[in-house]
């Protein structure tokens, strides 16, 4: 009796201890897991704070290259545009529209070249922001410098304007820009005369359409192959998840169509 009484004292002790030493055990596997997921933790802020660090060099390195590279060219043009814009002025001559869109055009590509800058040295830049100030607010100036360079230009805006999220606007303003200079370089010549282009603006409830068309022969464009720009319209449309067209017009010349979502 007394041998079974110790016996199942022994098991009822075995018992616990084999409980205890798996609560141990478990308690163990437990703190080791969550150090191995703070580990993994602590390597993502690694590997985040590593990947932040080499974009924010980037950024500076490409800002280096461009203020080395254009501020100085873009200054020059600007400053010798200026002086001859005066001393035209100065002898009571008329100033040539070509020279005053050269003056222009240089102002805005030295505001545009310092608003990008300081984006790209800034930590807070977002894909959404307004990178360089540029907008269909500026749109008149545009068109008043095609026009001064020779290329006459008609806009229509159809709808009710409102104003645009920053990646729209900027986005829309950018394509209009690279439709004209491709037309002023590449349309050719128009069947009845120089080539003329056409914008229009169409704001409906969803979307907002851009238009350019010309009546060039576009035979420039052709014989060139297809340019960066084409490739960055596609992209800056792609990004905001709208469609892009460009080709030849049936009858002559070329149009570019970009819809692109409104979004608040």
């Amino acid at each position: 009796m007394r041998t079974d009484r110790g016996w199942q004292r022994f098991q009822a002790v075995s018992w616990v201890i084999s409980v205890g030493g798996m609560a141990v055990a478990l308690g163990m596997w437990r703190l080791h897991l969550r150090e191995v997921e703070q580990r993994a933790e602590e390597a993502e802020r690694t590997r985040d704070e590593v990947a932040r660090r080499r974009a924010v060099e980037e950024r500076l390195r490409i800002a280096r290259e461009l203020h080395d590279s254009l501020t100085h060219s873009i200054s020059v043009i600007q400053v010798q545009a200026g002086v001859a814009v005066h001393l035209a002025r100065k002898r009571g001559e008329e100033v040539p529209p070509a020279l005053l869109a050269i003056h222009e055009a240089g102002a805005d590509a030295a505001r545009e070249l310092r608003a990008t800058l300081g984006v790209l040295r800034s930590d807070d830049h977002g894909p959404s922001e307004n990178c360089d100030g540029s907008g269909l607010g500026h749109l008149d100036g545009m068109v008043t410098r095609a026009r001064s360079a020779g290329l006459p230009v008609t806009v229509t805006v159809t709808g009710t304007q409102r104003p645009l999220p920053p990646a729209v606007d900027q986005a829309a303003y950018r394509i209009l820009q690279e439709a004209l200079t491709n037309t002023s370089r590449h349309a050719g010549s128009a069947v009845g005369g120089p080539v003329s282009a056409s914008v229009l603006l169409h704001y409906a409830q969803d979307t907002l359409t851009v238009q350019v068309n010309d009546d060039g022969n576009g035979a420039g464009s052709t014989s060139a192959g297809p340019g960066l720009g084409l490739i960055g319209m596609r992209e800056r449309v792609s990004a905001l998840g709208g469609r892009l067209h460009t080709g030849p017009r049936e009858g002559g010349g070329f149009q570019v169509r970009a819809e692109l979502p409104v979004r608040a």
